[in-house]
């Protein structure tokens, strides 16, 4: 199993919730780590990474990632894997549904590592998003707040996936 954390950050601990989701889902092998509390020495420490944040108001990361995401740019991800998952509201924000997870994306597309996880954008009603690329998300899109009876079912066959790259 290659070295594996999950970076997140949470403002009201869906976030949270949903990392540690993840994690059990993945035997707990992955150590979780805000991101709060992290710098981009410790991500450089693990192989494969699965980074995580909640999208507020029109489009914004959450506000632990806003203070990091310099952190992330300067960080050496060349030859690791990264799967990224975001929280969003479709219904209240269907213009910038998961958009937190959109930046992250941009903000390491062209930093050498290889991005897994891409979900198709046909189980989701929005409008639109800086996280679809090419008629996919760019990971894992969750909407705890009207959707929260799809999530486990969402992580776990997102989980069965990207099961292989973890190895």
């Amino acid at each position: 199993m290659k070295k594996t954390a999950i970076f997140y950050g949470t403002s009201t601990g869906n976030t949270q919730n949903v990392a540690e989701a993840i994690n059990a889902q993945i035997d707990n092998v992955a150590e979780l780590i805000n991101v709060e509390d992290s710098s981009a020495s410790e991500i450089e420490k693990y192989e494969f990474l699965f980074l995580g944040t909640s999208t507020w108001g029109l489009g914004d990361l959450q506000d632990d990632w806003e203070g990091f995401i310099s952190e992330l740019k300067s960080a050496n991800l060349e030859g690791k894997k990264v799967a990224l998952f975001g929280l969003g509201d479709a219904d209240a924000y269907p213009d910038t549904f998961v958009d937190g997870m959109g930046t992250i994306y941009n903000a390491i597309a062209n930093k050498g590592c290889e991005l897994v996880g891409m979900v198709s954008v046909e189980d989701y009603s929005y409008d639109a998003s800086t996280a679809e690329v090419e008629s996919q998300f760019v990971g894992l899109p969750i909407d705890e707040d009207n959707e929260s009876d799809k999530t486990d079912e969402r992580i776990s066959k997102w989980v069965t996936d990207l099961r292989h790259h973890l190895s």
